[in-house]
């Protein structure tokens, strides 16, 4: 089968946004840059169309289509992180120049939402006992940045 790869849509900064992206998470890199041969909605002939880029090892294509199409919430992105220091080394790295949301969600400086989600987290949603994941989905609708030793502490009341 072909690959399938996510285009996402910028407004001029579709290689600003892939190498801010590639520097933060790991197995990232940029593949290739198209230029564009002629004048279009999003850029001038010379300046950059197209951006092929990976993250996390999955293939991606930055578009600078233009303006009129800003990214919504109904699409995100979601990192899922090993641990609590890894959640606050991609948030804060994301949340650079973007917004918090609420309950591991952010919207980054280009507009695209981000969840950032602790494995604990997921874990926690998977326990065999249903007060525990209550209690543990309870608190996160709580937060901002998920927090692994409250979200812990939450479930471990819940039992």
């Amino acid at each position: 089968m072909s690959q399938i790869s996510t285009c996402l849509w910028f407004d001029g900064k579709a290689e600003e946004a892939a190498r801010f992206y590639t520097a933060i998470l790991p197995d990232s890199a940029i593949q290739a840059v198209l230029r564009s041969p002629l004048d279009t909605p999003g850029g001038k002939a010379g300046e950059v169309l197209l951006i092929e880029f990976t993250l996390n090892g999955r293939h991606f294509q930055g578009l600078n289509g233009g303006p009129g199409h800003p990214f919504t919430q109904a699409i995100s992105m979601s990192v899922l992180c090993e641990d609590q220091a890894e959640v606050d080394r991609v948030w804060n790295a994301l949340l650079d120049g973007g917004s918090p949301v609420q309950c591991g969600w952010l919207t980054d400086r280009y507009g695209l939402s981000w969840q950032v989600v602790p494995r604990r987290m997921i874990e926690l949603l998977h326990d065999s006992n249903p007060k525990r994941v209550d209690a543990a989905m309870r608190a996160m609708m709580e937060m901002v940045k998920l927090d692994v030793a409250e979200l812990d502490r939450a479930a471990d009341a819940a039992s």
